[in-house]
């Protein structure tokens, strides 16, 4: 804008040097010419370097005599250079003057021609028209240095919060921003940094792991070994063993001394995953360790110290384990000092979307033509229940670009049928009729799927919705989703 206002009021143009003192984008004269206005430009760039006090414009005559007028260009406190106008004259050429301008001239180029004419059009500023020029370049330089001011600020706040951002909704490869997993991150900013033993609650698939390597890796103990056991991997005896080690001999096949998981995570982590599959006989070791920090090897003598913070996770209901006898009151007590409900994917819908995002820069692979999914793939893919949580949706989106590979977006006839079976109409809830019709439809919806989640457990279904199971029991009834083969998932799993 200043540069239009300058060219129409006075017919000159607006320049700008850099701070070495670099004219960028001349456009007019000789290369001659410019080089001995260079000279001028270079005059002016020394002045102002050689002293940051100097913010005003200053003048400069230049070798035909024509005046140069510069404003110094400071951005946060650093010189970057200045802007200028030249070729104008402060004052009318008397005879002799004119001659002599018009001889330089000649000397530069000599197939100009019309000088007489030429000389005319040489703009002309009085003091006061040069006042306003100088006014104007330094109101331009001060609009410039604050402009960058406000763009380094907004791309300093942008990775700020991208920063936060990423250690708000990503503590090791956790995503999400739903408020479920608000909360989630929330506690974990409280549990990181204290040594309590931790219990994480969740259905398979949701991420227990993630979770326990999150308060690991954000703690004090973040140089130290995070070791995993997964407790119904094994067999008593040989948990046993990788647990708290064995000496030679101990059993057949124990050919050497072997150290136990304990005495490797030593000073750090351990996770212990699915500890409500653990039997009677290995929670009385693991409360001894946790209690006093001492085990006895497998077929050993002498007790070892270890200094280890316990993570243990479970998506079994612990306390009424405890009801029924078959985990340790006392060692449930020691290990749900703290604990960490991670929600299943369906009671954070607003999540998969960026799920999605995630695990499509994760398995992008060379040759794939596909970056995205559809958005009525993406909402099938949202209003599916998923009970194989996080693990079930990364497996279908790794499927989904190997069979869409050739293609840019992919549609939602490539979702798996049982997922397309499951979700009425594509996935969007139909929003037709009175409100308490389509409420009506979507609570018939959410128990229909959750019987065949849950395998007609209408226990556990009721406490996933939040109701009381006779509640259920009647809702079941009244939308006539009984179960036709007579099964009953509750008889199922109380055998």
């Amino acid at each position: 804008m200043l540069k239009d206002v300058i060219r129409k009021w006075w017919r000159s143009e607006l320049c700008f040097a850099d701070k070495n003192g670099t004219v960028l984008d001349w456009q007019k004269g000789s290369k001659e010419g410019f080089r001995r206005c260079s000279q001028s430009f270079r005059t002016l760039h020394e002045k102002f370097r050689s002293s940051k006090k100097l913010r005003s414009a200053l003048l400069q005559d230049c070798h035909l005599n024509f005046t140069v007028v510069g404003a110094p260009l400071y951005i946060n406190g650093e010189y970057e250079g200045f802007i200028f106008v030249e070729g104008f004259l402060r004052q009318t050429l008397n005879d002799r003057e004119a001659e002599e301008l018009k001889a330089k001239i000649r000397e530069l180029s000599p197939e100009a021609a019309d000088l007489d004419r030429a000389l005319e059009r040489i703009p002309m500023m009085n003091p006061t028209e040069l006042e306003k020029l100088t006014d104007l370049l330094e109101f331009g330089v001060t609009e410039i240095a604050n402009y960058e001011s406000e763009m380094i600020k907004r791309d300093q706040t942008i990775r700020s919060l991208s920063s936060q951002l990423s250690d708000r909704y990503k503590f090791e490869n956790i995503v999400g921003k739903s408020e479920p997993m608000l909360e989630v991150f929330r506690l974990l900013e409280k549990v990181c940094n204290c040594e309590s033993s931790v219990l994480i609650h969740g259905e398979s698939g949701t991420g227990k792991e993630l979770v326990a390597r999150a308060i690991h890796y954000n703690g004090p103990r973040r140089d130290k070994p995070f070791v995993v056991q997964n407790c119904s991997a094994f067999n008593d005896n040989l948990l046993e063993s990788a647990l708290f080690g064995h000496t030679r001999g101990a059993f057949t096949g124990a050919l050497r001394d072997k150290k136990g998981l304990f005495e490797v995570a030593d000073g750090g982590t351990f996770f212990l995953d699915e500890v409500g599959d653990m039997s009677p006989a290995l929670q009385v070791k693991l409360l001894r360790v946790l209690q006093e920090g001492t085990f006895l090897p497998v077929g050993g003598t002498q007790l070892k110290e270890v200094d280890v913070r316990l993570i243990a996770a479970t998506h079994k209901d612990l306390s009424e384990l405890v009801k029924q006898g078959a985990f340790r009151e006392d060692l449930f007590y020691r290990i749900n000092v703290i604990r960490i409900r991670v929600p299943p994917l369906r009671d954070r819908r607003d999540d998969v979307p960026i799920l999605i995002e995630h695990f499509l820069r994760k398995h992008q692979r060379d040759g794939q033509r596909a970056r995205a999914l559809s958005l009525e793939a993406v909402d099938m893919l949202t209003a599916y229940s998923w009970p194989g949580n996080i693990r079930e949706l990364e497996n279908e989106i790794e499927r989904l670009l190997v069979l869409g590979s050739d293609l840019e977006t992919i549609p939602s006839e490539l979702v798996s049928s049982r997922i397309r079976q499951s979700v009425p109409q594509g996935g969007r809830l139909r929003a037709t009729g009175k409100l308490n019709e389509m409420v009506e439809r979507l609570e018939r919806d959410m128990i229909q799927q959750g019987l065949v989640r849950t395998n007609n457990n209408k226990s556990r279904l009721a406490r996933e919705l939040g109701i009381s199971r006779s509640n259920l029991i009647l809702k079941i009834a009244r939308y006539g989703l009984e179960s036709t083969d007579g099964a009953d998932g509750d008889e199922t799993a109380r055998a």
